[in-house]
């Protein structure tokens, strides 16, 4: 199982990974319902750091085998069978959420979590026996994920109280390995697939903003109080969406993440930096429901206008800033972009407390999709 030459042309994303996010779109399904159900029913703080939690254990699961199959994939039996059984593994997590997200019951998570990463684990033993350069990487990929596997097995025989710290000290560690591991030298990733990679996984999660958008636009369709209210608040979700989409896929992430010397070192910041883009995007879909629901009067726990609007300005924000912080500003800016994106990230927040937040952060959305595309076209002009 050698390394595939990372400036192999045309490459792209297999079958069997579509397949692999085809079923991690449960998991997400899942995780952004919780923090919609909790936000209605007024536990925003505990839904929030549930599904902070769950999140991670997805993203962290799909983003360690997204990079692996970069570097190898070979797509023989042995491989495709392995990848089948992480497969399974996201679809235990799936099925875990409900409870996590309501009882903070981790326990089926955990399992499918742990059969996600041991699989992944096996199959960088396969790496160690046949790839001599990267032995001493793939060593320390199963020694890193085996023993915070172990730990995350060991959680589960702790009283609900002392889990918290443990939690917060194990996914630290989950984060060091990749940083560790691969100190003793790079795997060999293809930037134009990673990128794809993650874009499409982007994809999937503004999906969940779509659903939420359309479910809104139903409602207001099949009911006839405050249908005007659902009306506003599916314009401002569709156009937070596409503003979304438009200025996470306005610049390349290939050439960030080119295989150099400093293409490495960016790449961690870069890659760590999409759970937030991610997890933003997911909570977004959840802020859209949960205001659906406060429009709608069907909210288990009535909760105040501003909160309601921070559920959908709040996420909002966080993807702005992230994605400006590690997607768009590491490449060449005018002044314009420069003090757009913080802001816009400023006046999507103040939206929380207008009487429609949902279309008056899209609004602004759409205001700062349009300065960045004016100010790119500009600055191209001029080169």
């Amino acid at each position: 199982m050698p390394g595939r030459n990372p400036g192999e042309p045309h490459r792209t994303a297999t079958s069997l990974e579509l397949l692999f996010d085809l079923c991690f779109v449960i998991a997400v399904a899942q995780a952004s319902a919780g923090l919609s159900t909790a936000v209605t029913e007024g536990h925003c703080t505990t839904g929030v750091l549930r599904f902070a939690v769950v999140f991670f254990a997805i993203w962290w699961a799909w983003m360690n085998f997204t990079w692996f199959a970069s570097a190898y994939d070979p797509d023989d039996v042995p491989y495709r069978l392995w990848v089948l059984v992480q497969i399974t593994g996201s679809l235990i997590l799936a099925a875990g959420i409900p409870s996590a997200s309501e009882t903070g019951d981790l326990t089926v998570v955990t399992w499918g979590y742990v059969v996600l990463r041991t699989a992944l684990a096996v199959l960088w033993l396969r790496v160690a026996r046949s790839d001599p350069r990267g032995r001493r990487t793939a060593l320390r990929f199963v020694v890193g994920v085996a023993g915070c596997q172990t730990g995350w097995v060991c959680t589960l025989l702790l009283p609900g109280a002392a889990r918290l710290p443990v939690i917060v000290v194990l996914i630290a560690a989950e984060v060091a390995v990749p940083v560790w591991a691969q100190s003793a030298g790079m795997t060999p990733w293809h930037p134009h697939h990673i990128a794809e990679r993650y874009e499409l996984f982007v994809l999937i999660v503004l999906g969940e903003s779509v659903a939420a958008a359309s479910e809104a636009v139903r409602d207001a369709f099949g009911r006839n109080h405050n249908a005007a209210a659902l009306y506003l608040l599916a314009g401002g979700g569709l156009l937070i969406v596409f503003g979304m989409w438009w200025l996470y896929f306005a610049k390349p992430a290939h050439t960030l993440l080119a295989t150099t010397h400093q293409g490495h070192r960016k790449r961690f910041t870069w890659a760590y930096g999409h759970y937030l883009i991610f997890a933003a995007a997911a909570a977004e879909g959840a802020g859209l429901a949960a205001y659906t629901e406060l429009v709608t009067h069907h909210s288990v726990d009535p909760f105040s206008p501003s909160v309601s609007g921070a559920a959908i300005t709040l996420p909002l924000a966080v993807f702005l800033i992230t994605v400006w912080t590690v997607h768009v500003r590491p490449h060449p800016h005018g002044r314009v972009e420069r003090f757009a994106f913080p802001a816009g990230t400023f006046a999507v927040l103040a939206a929380a407390w207008s009487p429609a937040p949902a279309l008056t952060a899209g609004l602004f959305t759409a205001a700062l999709v349009t300065a960045v595309t004016l100010a790119d076209k500009t600055d191209r002009v001029r080169r």
